[in-house]
């Protein structure tokens, strides 16, 4: 049963100008396995966009807003196959829990320019 939908947009332009103004937001948004994963191209701003996208379509699908749960709570993995998959951790994986979340559905999509996320919480 779907308990919860969540989708996000993000301007890459304007996130690689945030992440340039404010160099320690990185490690407050992302994990240190994202952030590997992210530097491993010249310019992983497309790729930090999506995964910020992500973060907030799940919270969106949570139904809470900011604040409410960590982004670094929200980890954007890949599954064995390469699909992109979702780890929660502390109050984001306990908000999931309480509100009966067992499996949730990811797909990603960036380009120079945009980077969009779509979550669905089972």
């Amino acid at each position: 049963m779907t308990l919860g939908i969540g989708i996000d947009v993000v301007d890459v332009q304007r996130f690689r100008k945030v992440l340039q103004r404010r160099e320690k937001i990185s490690s407050r948004l992302f994990t240190d396995n994202e952030l590997s994963y992210c530097h491993t191209v010249v310019d992983p701003a497309e790729r930090l966009a999506v995964r910020f996208a992500a973060k907030e379509a799940v919270m969106k699908a949570l139904g809470v807003g900011l604040g409410s749960v960590r982004f670094r709570e929200i980890e954007v993995t890949k599954d064995p196959s390469g699909r992109p998959s979702l780890v929660l951790h502390g109050a984001a994986a306990q908000l999931a829990a309480d509100t009966g979340v067992r499996q949730w559905h990811i797909s990603l999509s960036h380009t120079s320019s945009v980077a969009e996320a779509f979550v669905i919480a089972e």
